[in-house]
């Protein structure tokens, strides 16, 4: 038989209280970055997000890689808890979901931290409540669905370049960001990274140091989408792939090898929102864009009501630009800048310090930290969405003249080609249910 305890009242407290004294004499071990020490931030401090598409580029981001210019990419950032990685590839998620893991516990140790986890649908990421913001790099013709649908669900967006597909997309993703108060930081890194040199060329410009502002060499062309209406012999979707969720908005194709990134572009939709964005920046345009678009020698042109005429080719015989940059001619001098390099014809316009009284501009010396600052003070960020969105319908614009093949005027305030129905109906396309947000 049980044997019964009966405890008076005095035997009570005088066992509590040895228990509560022994209790406080005890150790009480807690990790160093769970009260934010050591150069850690507290765990209620950090950014929590997720990652979608963690393929060469949003694996870079994620992990490490030239366009993130920092060691580690966002899993080492103190100030960011990555609490989802999703793909439609299980051999890249679970591969991304384990490097994570791994990161962490050896910088919190094992149990310190929120565990990572994987997904193959992008809406169990927007589900979570956990996660502040996520980072959106899968193939083009998901960016605008996946960002539209981010802010929806009240996440903050970074979503690499291009914006959008469609001038009408990027309008979408414009009113979604707005309407929802988000904060949206799109993949242009080059107004940041690069050591300035693409903010101090356009702020030459701008200040007037090669004199009024006539033409600018874009390096890249116009750049547009378009559902293919052949493509090759079916074959077996591979087992860790989910095909229907790749394609998404594209229409029921059948898999037939190709599951690249670009299956689907026309022309410089890749690069060409890189080259764009600056020529916006620099041109005081950021704001609005041009009003007449035109072809010459197979490469498509703009006009901006300016004057200044915007050629989608290199200068002749000049070797600076082509990577993500331009150059600007003026009627005392010309700049040509890209990721390499920063030079003037003369070369004082680029060797005199920018004075006080010249043109100064947004300033940020990195990307993604730009983007996380935002996401905490609700600023905006250097590639916000109206930039963005006005860079990336100065690439799409471009895009439908190469299809065309005719000069096209186009009216920047209310966002429509003038007296042309068929290049109007270019400014959209046609997308798979349940996509059409």
């Amino acid at each position: 038989m049980r044997q019964q305890t009966t405890l008076t009242r005095r035997q009570f407290l005088c066992r509590g209280a040895g228990i509560l004294g022994a209790a406080i004499a005890a150790p009480s071990i807690i990790p160093a970055s769970a009260l934010g020490l050591d150069g850690a931030m507290a765990p209620s401090e950090r950014i929590t997000m997720g990652f979608i598409g963690v393929g060469t580029q949003g694996g870079g981001h994620l992990l490490g890689g030239a366009w993130t210019y920092l060691t580690g990419g966002y899993t080492a950032r103190k100030d960011v808890q990555v609490l989802a990685v999703c793909d439609v590839w299980r051999d890249r998620r679970e591969r991304a979901q384990q490097r994570v893991n791994q990161h962490y516990t050896e910088t919190y140790g094992k149990g310190n931290y929120r565990s990572c986890e994987a997904y193959v649908d992008f809406r169990n990421v927007l589900d979570r409540d956990d996660i502040d913001a996520v980072l959106i790099a899968t193939p083009a013709h998901w960016h605008a669905t996946m960002a539209i649908m981010a802010a929806q669900a009240g996440k903050d967006v970074y979503c690499e370049k291009p914006t959008a597909v469609t001038v009408r997309e990027s309008q979408a993703v414009l009113a979604a960001v707005r309407r929802y108060g988000r904060v949206y930081q799109a993949g242009s890194q080059q107004r940041s990274e690069y050591s300035g040199v693409f903010r101090r060329a356009c702020e030459f410009v701008r200040s007037g140091r090669i004199g009024k502002l006539k033409e600018i060499y874009a390096y890249r062309d116009g750049g547009a989408m378009a559902w293919p209406t052949r493509f090759g012999a079916a074959m077996p979707i591979p087992e860790d792939l989910d095909w229907d969720l790749y394609l998404g908005p594209a229409p029921e194709l059948p898999y037939d090898g190709d599951s690249g990134p670009h299956r689907f572009d026309i022309g410089e939709l890749n690069w060409g929102q890189h080259h764009y964005d600056i020529v916006q920046w620099a041109a005081d345009a950021d704001e609005t864009g041009p009003v007449v678009l035109f072809m010459e020698d197979g490469r498509t042109n703009y006009k901006y009501a300016s004057g200044v005429i915007v050629y989608g080719k290199g200068y002749p015989g000049e070797p600076i630009g082509g990577e993500g940059g331009a150059v600007f001619v003026g009627s005392e001098g010309r700049i040509a800048v890209d990721r390499n390099a920063i030079v003037s014809y003369p070369p004082r316009i680029a060797r005199e310090p920018l004075h006080p009284r010249e043109v100064h501009l947004y300033r940020s010396d990195s990307h993604s930290g730009n983007f996380l600052e935002c996401v905490r003070t609700r600023k905006r960020p250097i590639s916000d969405v109206d930039i963005a969105h006005r860079a990336a319908s100065a690439l799409l614009l471009g895009g439908v003249v190469k299809q065309l093949k005719r000069p096209l005027k186009w009216d920047p305030q209310r966002e429509e080609f003038i007296g042309d129905d068929e290049a109007n109906r270019m400014l959209s396309m046609a997308k798979r249910a349940p996509w059409c947000v």
